[in-house]
């Protein structure tokens, strides 16, 4: 009875450790995903017509946006639908950008929602 019971025991930690693995590689799947998506010639298009709303003359530098760089740490699933990252701008942690993409009906890649810091909303109202 006690033997029966050891490898009843053993089963089911070798059944949730199974599961814990499986859960890891999956979500280390769609994070690999997500960043294939954010790095995308077709996310950096999206990037560039999002920075250009915001400043016209972004990247070309004569504006205030002169670069861009992806927050990999940002770089997360929306829980709406899309994935959620931040552009950190001209290098500088308090000047960021953040866009929600998502795939459009035609499944072309999208700016779904964003918005961005409250310092540069400064420097781009000057």
């Amino acid at each position: 009875m006690k033997k029966r019971g050891i490898i009843l025991f053993g089963i089911a930690i070798m059944i949730i450790f199974g599961l814990g693995v499986k859960f890891y590689m999956d979500e280390e799947k769609l994070n690999k995903e997500m960043e294939k998506v954010v790095y995308s010639d077709e996310a950096k298009s999206v990037f560039k017509n999002g920075l250009k709303n915001l400043d016209a003359k972004a990247l070309t530098g004569n504006g205030v946006i002169n670069t861009y760089e992806i927050d990999e740490k940002s770089i997360k699933q929306n829980p709406m639908g899309g994935i959620n990252v931040t552009l950190h701008v001209n290098g500088d942690s308090e000047l960021y950008v953040f866009f929600t993409l998502n795939k459009a009906d035609d499944k072309k890649l999208i700016d779904d929602g964003g918005g961005n810091s409250a310092k540069l909303e400064k420097l781009l109202d000057n």
